[in-house]
């Protein structure tokens, strides 16, 4: 069985298909333009360099197109990166569908919607049951579809379900442990915190942010989605405003993206159960690309720090 991008270990040359995620323009200290491509397949994304760049290539080297490519696995200061050597579009008729080339979620969409289905069922409160119901069913195709970001943690099909999933048996785990949290408020929470991102990101193929993504937010969208779904429901009560708070405060400070701190209890233990799930997340994907005894590359987004790998692991 051939192997994926991310199995070649430096010093190797490879030869495959993979299918543009995203393309950069820069400009090089020649003057002259290059592209920073990011190639994935199922196992995750490499990044590469197109060199001294045409208008031509610029238009054909785009995001959702396959390549066949040839080159070298190379270390460049701490990141693993392909130095091409020859590189080449695929014509439609040659080239394999899309899907092949994307990473998913280790479970199934029928497993995380009957798993997520069951922690709504467990809900007492009626106003929260029937809004995180009616939203999850609203959006329900693409919650189950999208990523939950573009980059950093859960970036692949199905990863916003495979998040809320993680998080809900961490959140049922906590409130076992303190039985003075709210477990309704809680879980209703954990559904629909990152619910707006099927708004805000465009889809689980080459992802990027909508205009609504860009002007509003996830946040700001969800808090707007929540007071909808009550007025379409008629749902009056404190509950709207705690839930509407718990989304708005679920990254925890003002530099981090939301508006307020956590001032719930359900609001900060959400607050640390999603950090806690992004960042494992990362240090996991990161890890299962090193063998014990090495150290990974820098993760940007867990202080650009690398992670050892033991060697007594198994």
């Amino acid at each position: 069985m051939k192997k994926k991008i991310l199995q070649y270990e430096v010093g190797e040359s490879v030869e495959v298909l993979l299918l543009i995620k995203s393309a950069a323009r820069g400009i090089a200290s020649n003057g002259k333009p290059f592209l920073t491509l990011m190639l994935q397949d199922q196992s995750g994304e490499i990044e590469t360099k197109l060199w001294d760049v045409s208008k031509e290539d610029e238009q054909q080297y785009v995001a959702e197109r396959i390549v066949k490519v040839a080159g070298d696995i190379q270390n460049y200061k701490g990141r693993i990166q392909l130095k091409l050597k020859q590189i080449r579009i695929l014509q439609p008729h040659e080239a394999p569908d899309v899907s092949e080339f994307l990473e998913r979620a280790p479970l199934t969409k029928e497993e995380m919607l009957e798993k997520v289905t069951q922690f709504v069922f467990e809900m007492r409160n009626p106003n929260l049951q029937r809004i995180t119901r009616y939203l999850l069913k609203k959006y329900q195709t693409q919650f189950l579809e999208y990523p939950a970001a573009t980059k950093n943690h859960h970036e692949f099909v199905s990863g916003l379900a495979y998040h809320v999933v993680s998080m809900l048996e961490l959140a049922k785990s906590i409130a076992d442990l303190y039985p003075t949290l709210d477990r309704d408020l809680l879980y209703a929470g954990v559904i629909l915190h990152d619910l707006g991102k099927v708004i805000e990101l465009s889809g689980p193929i080459s992802t990027t942010y909508t205009v609504e993504g860009n002007l509003l937010g996830h946040i700001s969208i969800m808090v707007g989605e929540i007071s909808k779904a009550a007025d379409e429901l008629q749902i009056v009560g404190e509950e709207v405003l705690i839930l509407q708070h718990i989304v708005l405060s679920h990254h925890g400070k003002g530099e981090w993206g939301s508006p307020k701190p956590p001032m719930v209890r359900e609001a900060e233990i959400l607050h640390y159960i999603d950090n806690l799930d992004a960042k494992m997340n990362m240090m996991d994907r990161a890890l299962s690309r090193v063998k014990p005894g090495e150290y990974t590359e820098r993760v940007f987004a867990l202080e650009n720090r690398s992670f050892y790998k033991p060697k007594f692991h198994s």
